[in-house]
């Protein structure tokens, strides 16, 4: 522990997660959408978000390119950054479900141990792995920022997918087929698991 946390001390809130809960009308937790660049996970994270606040739930979008330009804007891309990229998301994520909203995360997230880092910083029930699944042929053949064909003419360095590891998830509590099904498919079967784990009411 370094001499600046041995003089730091956790201060208390007087409202607490549980009570924030009460005054949003529903459970808090963490929506994090991972897969490779292309593959929809803003796409699909919008439209669920779009959805949710419909319903009149308390959300917050955080997609990566955005966070890039603010919080985030000191970080590259190289694996010790793309690691601290995640770090800070997490912690980020833990405040917004502390303050009793469903918090939507649609970021790369190449490595399990870093989705691993980030689901242990909230509790077990409050954070959902969604692994936005879609072939790296058809995610290229999308490319909607040209970054398959810069990162193929070696423009672009460790580049997820074709010059840097994608780790597919392990065990995550949703998976959604984006080179094989509609946009809307996808988002029922989203919000049909909020309902079923009693996160959302019907």
């Amino acid at each position: 522990m370094s001499a600046y946390n041995a003089n730091i001390v956790w201060h208390p809130a007087a409202i607490t997660k549980q009570v924030r809960r009460q005054l949003c009308g529903h459970k808090s937790t963490v929506l994090w959408f991972t897969g490779l660049s292309g593959a929809g996970k803003s796409t699909i994270a919008n439209a669920v978000e779009e959805r949710l606040y419909k319903e009149g739930l308390h959300t917050y979008l955080l997609d990566g390119d955005n966070i890039r330009y603010g919080i985030n804007r000191d970080l590259g891309f190289s694996e010790r950054e793309r690691k601290e990229n995640i770090r800070r998301i997490g912690e980020i994520a833990k405040l917004f479900v502390d303050a009793g909203m469903i918090v939507l995360t649609a970021f790369i997230s190449p490595y399990c141990a870093d989705r691993e880092l980030a689901r242990s910083l909230v509790e077990e029930d409050e954070f959902i792995e969604i692994y936005v699944k879609c072939s790296l042929d058809e995610c290229e053949k999308r490319d909607p920022k040209g970054l398959y064909k810069k990162a193929r003419a070696n423009q672009i360095s460790e580049f997820t997918g074709i010059s840097a590891p994608y780790e597919e998830p392990l065990s995550p509590e949703i998976v959604v087929e984006t080179d094989k099904q509609f946009m809307n498919e996808s988002v029922e079967q989203i919000v049909c698991y909020l309902i079923e784990k009693g996160i959302i009411r019907k």
